[in-house]
């Protein structure tokens, strides 16, 4: 990929950040900004982990050593849509091709879930997400007619983290753990083919 070097300079930044143990409020805000940068292009993102699939795909395309963040592109196919889920750590969404509705949903115990906040993405958009018990929504690609892709990172290894779905009607939770959709991540580290950096 010719700008593949945008993710790795992202993800750099990104460790860098962590490196200073920021609050949840400082990974919101300063990450959000470093996200908006890295979607204001989009000559970046492999194209194997930009393909839909039947079901909607959440490719991994880097974890912090460490697990403090982990950065997904997810790829909507026409009419796909996640099930109502939490995430129980923060997270950054950004809008790279398409478009895309989260609705937050409010558990009711015993009852039919409450919907809340509508957020519509277009490209270049980025939302926060707080990690409070209330982050439960659902998201849908927005266009009926291609998919969309968002680029998501959370305050942890999001594919390994125990969270839950709920059933809309009764507000009932059940434990998942989403995994990943592809096996391999990109290579971010070989500069073989770009100019050689003088020192």
């Amino acid at each position: 990929m010719p700008g593949i070097h945008r993710l790795r300079n992202f993800v750099q930044s990104m460790t860098r950040l962590a490196d200073r143990s920021p609050s949840e409020a400082e990974w919101l805000e300063e990450g959000g900004a470093l996200l908006k940068s890295l979607i204001a292009h989009d000559d970046w993102l492999p194209e194997d982990l930009a393909k839909p699939g039947p079901t909607y795909r959440q490719y991994l395309l880097h974890c912090d050593p460490l697990e403090r963040f982990s950065v997904v592109s997810f790829v909507w196919g026409i009419g796909q849509r996640t099930p109502v889920h939490n995430h129980k750590v923060w997270g950054l969404v950004g809008m790279l091709w398409g478009a895309e509705v989260s609705t937050t949903m409010h558990p009711v115990p015993g009852q039919p879930m409450r919907a809340g906040q509508v957020d519509h993405l277009s490209p270049g958009e980025v939302v926060g997400v707080g990690s409070g018990e209330d982050d439960a929504h659902w998201v849908t690609n927005a266009l009926t007619d291609s998919a969309s892709i968002s680029i998501h990172v959370y305050g942890g290894n999001i594919g390994a983290i125990s969270r839950h779905t709920f059933d809309p009607e009764t507000s009932e939770a059940k434990p998942f753990i989403s995994g990943y959709t592809n096996t391999v991540v990109p290579n971010l580290w070989d500069r073989s083919a770009e100019p050689a950096v003088m020192s």
